[in-house]
């Protein structure tokens, strides 16, 4: 497909979220609302349950309490398909090469700009393509994992810590590939604990510790 080509249009609904870990509750009443050509940066120390909050909105744990729509896409559909995560730990298989992971993914995921070897052309891992991933850096492992996010070429993305372990190539990297996917119309929400310095305007969403009654 074309990379310039615009998204599915779909807008991303957060209500009165809760999510805990085991029997702790973390955060307690979210409201957010995203539309097409919308980012917002999910802030809050260690622990505030950041990651959790990503989980619940990619459909992987349930909330504690409220609801999470995607409004836009056909209601038959499950909601999963128009989401991209893009996991603060990405899982390769260290055993096959760079290009073997992303096919494997692209059989899963399905595959979009211009194939497996071009996503990797874009994020800067074509030369090592041969490479087994169990050799890669922590770095060069990010990359991969955003040519994963590419290839699927879905509306909305969920980023865990996106320029964790990046150098400040990686993270302009990071934020030019934001923008783009912004443009096209589609959605972000990002946990992080730095700027992500994207040309388009972020809104920012601060979780903060349920309130302890007296």
């Amino acid at each position: 497909m074309n990379p310039a080509s615009p998204l599915p249009p779909r807008t991303l609904v957060l209500e009165k979220l809760a999510g805990k870990r085991g029997e702790k509750r973390l955060f307690e009443g979210v409201d957010l609302v995203l539309s097409p050509g919308e980012a917002a940066e999910l802030r809050g120390p260690n622990g505030i349950g950041k990651t959790t909050l990503l989980m619940i909105v990619a459909g992987i744990v349930r909330p504690a309490d409220g609801n999470v729509r995607l409004k836009g896409g056909d209601a038959d559909e499950r909601p999963e398909l128009d989401i991209g995560y893009f996991a603060h730990r990405p899982a390769i298989k260290p055993r096959l090469s760079v290009i073997e992971n992303l096919r494997f993914w692209a059989a899963i995921n399905g595959s979009a700009v211009g194939g497996t070897e071009r996503a990797l052309e874009i994020v800067g891992l074509a030369p090592i393509m041969r490479l087994d991933a169990g050799h890669l850096s922590a770095g060069q492992t990010r990359r991969l994992a955003l040519a994963r996010l590419l290839l699927a070429d879905r509306p909305v993305w969920l980023m865990d810590e996106p320029t964790s372990a990046l150098d400040a190539q990686g993270e302009k990297l990071v934020a030019e590939l934001i923008d783009a996917h912004l443009h096209r119309g589609g959605l972000v929400l990002a946990a992080t604990h730095h700027d992500l310095l994207l040309r388009h305007e972020t809104r920012t969403l601060a979780l903060a510790r349920p309130r302890v009654e007296a």
